[in-house]
């Protein structure tokens, strides 16, 4: 059995830990911040083995798909970001694991003889279902940056899988909403709910046949999952059920180490998410674009109302040109240049809203909001801000018989009608249209931020809203605000389509409502709270290291006692 975490953990902690300042390659002790306490275990246990920042992001992305079932999984995909201060020709990189359309999948996948979109089979199903990246990412890790055997990194989650995890009322609430669809698939049923309904808070939910999954890719590395018996039985439970998945699209999946996009901004160097991700890009327009607009105070309307303006046309520009690159031509260099940020701060009336419908045409496009992040760092300086996700809660709510592996949603990432919408009301383009192999694009956007006193690392779930809580949390570490400011200040959106800012009901008072409604924002609540960012930093000054969770989730953060160094490989 795994211990238990070395210190108390509460739902948003801050754990800190100092000593003498210990040389620039590493802070002398781990920390992990994860969505859930069991999976902030895995990773700290790894570190304490031996392991890695990479063995260890193993072991919590692989638990997180077995405790985490309605944000992530083993069938989804995702993006690591990773620091390796020991490889000075490339310290920053970043593993795209995102899933990929089927051979057979192509732009008018969803249309009816009519020529209509159907929404139904682009979320419900295994039509819904891209090839999944996450098996790949896990061995692609082991094999190119951890220090222990696969099988080792892949125990805990094989163990949480096979004794189980109690159901929290998170859970329950997530099985509502997509109760009738997970009600349709037998597998899925028997697995997540109880007499067909969503299980009582408690319940203990064990998953043996994901646990035999696991156990293959412990064994066989990529071949036990992309190959032999459970890619057989993935197959035979996705083509039954009217999915179109070939023994071809499993064998060409692959992950794809990219270079992240990279920026200066605030005094830091901001290290964020290349394509099919939309983060960095956004980030690198909004950042760059800020010192030329007035000075204004972090967390002021004054500045609210900058970073509305900026937000409204990246997501323009995400609407109109982004896609994978590797498949549509893609202007990256003019899009993170520092001229293009500052052109578009200068379009920016300092005291009024610019209509959406001003700026270009109008289109609409949605993206899944039911995701996990996790941000971790170990004694050496190794680092990981990885998002992963499976799309709306529980994706497509289809399990193949005999895997355990709960398919992703991820075909309503692309724009399956170029002049509509996706379920969470993005923008959309021909640069994002369904094409076989190409990957959707993302929010997800695993962030990092460095310079010589500070690293910090940060990332979130949110679908849509991604981009600007990480933006806002961006702006406090700029601020100097401690972790667990990151993580828990009060947020607001605007997408450039729908036209109006979504704020939770703590992100405004009733004056700064007013304020901004004058100058001409439509704003919107929706609702209490939104968001699970986990956050990790490294005061390198005093050597001191900081992790929190969200208070919105279920998660832990937890930092290890001091530990021996043990020699890099």
């Amino acid at each position: 059995m795994m211990t238990r975490l070395r210190q108390p953990l509460s739902l948003s902690v801050l754990l800190l830990c100092s000593t003498p300042l210990l040389a620039a390659d590493g802070p002398g002790r781990s920390a992990v911040a994860s969505a859930h306490p069991v999976a902030t275990e895995a990773g700290l246990e790894i570190m304490a083995d031996g392991g890695n920042a990479f063995d260890a992001a193993i072991a919590v992305a692989a638990t997180l798909a077995v405790v985490e079932p309605y944000s992530s999984g083993i069938g989804g995909g995702g993006f690591f970001l990773l620091r390796q201060p020991r490889n000075p020709d490339q310290p920053y990189r970043f593993i795209d694991a995102r899933e990929t359309a089927p051979g057979k999948a192509g732009r008018d996948l969803y249309r009816d003889s009519s020529g209509e979109v159907q929404r139904d089979p682009a979320i419900n199903g295994p039509l819904a279902a891209g090839i999944p990246g996450i098996p790949a990412a896990l061995v692609h890790l082991a094999e190119h940056y951890g220090r222990l055997p696969l099988a080792q990194s892949l125990a805990p989650a094989i163990e949480a899988a096979e004794n189980g995890f109690t159901s929290s009322e998170h859970y329950r609430t997530l099985v509502g909403f997509r109760l009738e669809a997970m009600q349709r698939d037998a597998e899925t049923a028997r697995l997540f709910l109880r007499d067909n309904q969503a299980p009582e808070t408690g319940t203990l939910i064990t998953q043996p046949e994901l646990a035999n999954t696991l156990r293959a890719i412990a064994q066989d590395g990529r071949d036990g999952f992309y190959r032999g018996p459970v890619a057989e039985h993935l197959l035979r439970g996705v083509q039954a059920a009217g999915g179109v998945w070939q023994q071809a699209d499993l064998d060409n999946y692959r992950v794809i180490e990219r270079s992240p996009i990279r920026f200066s901004s605030g005094g830091y160097q901001v290290i964020s998410a290349p394509l099919p991700s939309a983060g960095g890009i956004a980030l690198a327009g909004i950042l760059q674009a800020l010192p030329a607009l007035p000075a204004s105070p972090n967390r002021s309307i004054a500045q609210t109302h900058q970073l509305v303006e900026l937000m409204r046309r990246v997501y323009r520009d995400r609407a109109m040109l982004l896609g994978d690159n590797d498949f549509v031509p893609v202007p990256v260099a003019e899009l993170t240049s520092k001229a293009y940020a500052v052109a578009m701060a200068q379009d920016i009336d300092p005291e009024h809203a610019t209509p959406s419908s001003e700026l270009g045409p109008l289109r609409e496009f949605h993206e899944g909001t039911n995701t996990t992040h996790f941000s971790l760092l170990d004694a050496d300086g190794n680092a990981v801000s990885a998002t992963l996700s499976i799309n709306l809660p529980f994706g497509a709510a289809f399990t193949p018989p005999g895997t355990g592996v709960l398919l992703n949603n991820e075909m309503d990432d692309f724009a399956a009608d170029p002049s509509g919408s996706n379920a969470y009301g993005l923008a959309g383009s021909e640069a994002n249209a369904i094409a076989p192999g190409k990957r959707p694009l993302s929010s997800m956007t695993p962030t990092m931020l460095e310079n010589d006193q500070q690293l910090a690392l940060l990332g979130t779930p949110g679908g849509s809203r991604i981009i600007t809580m990480v933006l806002l949390g961006t702006l406090d570490v700029m601020h100097g605000e401690p972790v667990e400011r990151w993580v828990s200040r009060p947020r607001y959106h605007h997408q450039y389509l729908p036209d109006y800012i979504q704020v939770e009901d703590a992100a405004f008072t009733a004056q700064q409502r007013q304020t901004l409604e004058a100058m001409g924002h439509r704003i919107e609540p929706v609702g209490r709270d939104y968001g699970n960012m986990h956050a990790v930093s490294w005061d390198k000054t005093r050597n001191r290291v900081s992790a929190a969770s969200d208070r919105r989730g279920i998660g832990a953060a937890g930092v290890a006692p001091r530990a021996e160094r043990t020699p890099s490989e």
